[in-house]
């Protein structure tokens, strides 16, 4: 069943569809009387039965009404620091996909790509389009939010608010994602935090625990920095099971 993210109004049983996903409803051809789904972007989705097409909004009668089934049910925001090239797009395509709840990107000492201004600007327009459209792939109920913070120390502020406050490491030795996770039977928030090329300088490790996220490992295998938010968040989404 085709599936959209609602933008435009409900007026009791009516939804009225407007901008790009009215153009999308046309231009897939859809016929009135033809079944979809409709997500408000904020966990519910709504099958309906499309009435009209014509003019620029599109019209669809509200059969049914459910929480999405999409949604974890652990709330999951990945930090990670700038990477070079495209690989930032391939880490929110794949967060959104296993049920990141937000993307966060933001500068470290070994950081290489520290994109600014106009640039800044445009990559943050096209990496939260990359998770709109991978939202309406996977069947998300949300359209995760991607935001990038200005600093490390910011990151850590931020990152630190969570129950289960997770930074990676792979220096370290002694404590993994698997004992980490298993410190608490019940949480309902978690960040995870990752390098880019190169990973954190043991200063900001330092920095990390003192504003008390646990430093962790993935392992004896040094992963990508591409590779790593996506092992972390699979491995909570398992442990939590929404895998």
């Amino acid at each position: 069943m085709p599936r959209f993210f609602m933008a435009g109004d409900i007026s009791g049983d009516l939804i009225r569809i407007d901008g790009k996903d009215a153009e999308h409803i046309k231009v897939l051809r859809m016929r009135p009387g033809e079944a979809l789904t409709i997500c408000d972007g904020k966990g519910t989705d709504y099958t309906c039965r499309l009435l009209s097409t014509k003019g620029q909004s599109v019209e669809a009668e509200i059969i049914k009404t459910a929480p999405s089934e999409g949604e974890p049910t652990v709330s999951c925001t990945v930090y990670t620091a700038f990477p070079k090239g495209d690989k930032a797009e391939t880490i929110i395509q794949k967060s959104v996909e296993l049920g990141a709840c937000a993307i966060v990107f933001f500068p470290s000492a070994r950081c290489v790509s520290r994109p600014e201004g106009a640039a800044l600007t445009k990559k943050c327009a096209r990496w939260q389009k990359i998770s709109e459209e991978a939202a309406k792939q996977s069947g998300r109920g949300i359209i995760p939010e991607v935001s990038v913070l200005a600093s490390f120390e910011s990151a850590l502020a931020k990152a630190s608010e969570a129950e289960m406050p997770l930074f990676f490491y792979e220096g370290e030795t002694d404590y993994t994602i698997k004992q980490a996770l298993e410190t608490k039977s019940l949480y309902n928030t978690v960040s995870l935090v990752t390098g880019s090329e190169g990973g954190f300088e043991p200063s900001e490790v330092l920095q990390a625990r003192e504003s008390g996220m646990l430093i962790s490992s993935m392992g004896k295998r040094i992963l990508r920095c591409e590779t790593a938010p996506l092992c972390a968040l699979a491995s909570v989404m398992f442990h939590t099971g929404n895998l």
